[in-house]
């Protein structure tokens, strides 16, 4: 588990006419909370966290997050408000990490190796491309590697086949496909939501 150093400080004022301000001042109103603590209403540098998004994502984040000098919050990111275009932040959700609890985080699903069927002509469709892993923090994987190496045309890897080791469970109620090798002819992206690709990332 990494963790991403940021700055924030603390705010007072309520409402949307606070936030407002804030914002007109390049800064994120957000809160912080914590099962064992009281929420805390924080404030933090805009160009500092789009720095960290463009650089990280927005999934499986986690912050020592240091409100005006204290000793530091081990926070992760649990959600980011946008305006209605998308092109700013309103409002950030930080949840403080305990680290005997287990919490649930969506990570990037990664392929290694280049499998058989695309060797053979096959196409590679990542039907999957994040999984939600329930772990305690210091087990949250960077991402969820499969090898797709022994793969042939008409094979597919299903959540059910997915071991992340006794640590770590994927919750699911059906066992969906998550990879799949198909045919050239069938590559064409009919289903919605399947992207294809040519060989492995």
């Amino acid at each position: 588990m990494e963790l991403i150093e940021l700055n924030a400080a603390k705010r007072e004022g309520t409402g949307k006419g606070a936030a407002r301000k804030l914002r007109a001042k390049n800064a994120i109103p957000g809160i912080v909370y914590g099962a064992k603590s009281e929420p805390v209403k924080v404030s933090v540098d805009v160009h500092t966290f789009d720095k960290v998004i463009r650089e990280n994502g927005t999934t499986g984040l986690f912050f020592d997050l240091k409100v005006e000098g204290d000793a530091g919050k081990m926070v992760m990111l649990k959600e980011i408000q946008m305006d209605p275009f998308g092109l700013r932040y309103q409002h950030i959700d930080f949840h403080q990490i305990d680290m005997d609890a287990l919490v649930s985080v969506v990570v990037p699903v990664e392929t290694e190796g280049v499998c058989v069927g695309v060797k053979d002509g096959g196409m590679l469709q990542i039907i999957r491309r994040e999984l939600e892993v329930v772990c305690k923090p210091k087990d949250t994987p960077e991402s969820v590697k499969l090898d797709i190496s022994a793969l042939e045309i008409g094979d597919s890897i299903h959540v059910a086949d997915i071991d992340l080791g006794a640590e770590i469970e994927i919750p699911f109620d059906s066992n969906f496909t998550v990879v799949t090798i198909v045919p050239p002819e069938s590559g064409s992206g009919d289903d919605e939501g399947e992207d294809s690709e040519v060989g492995a990332e």
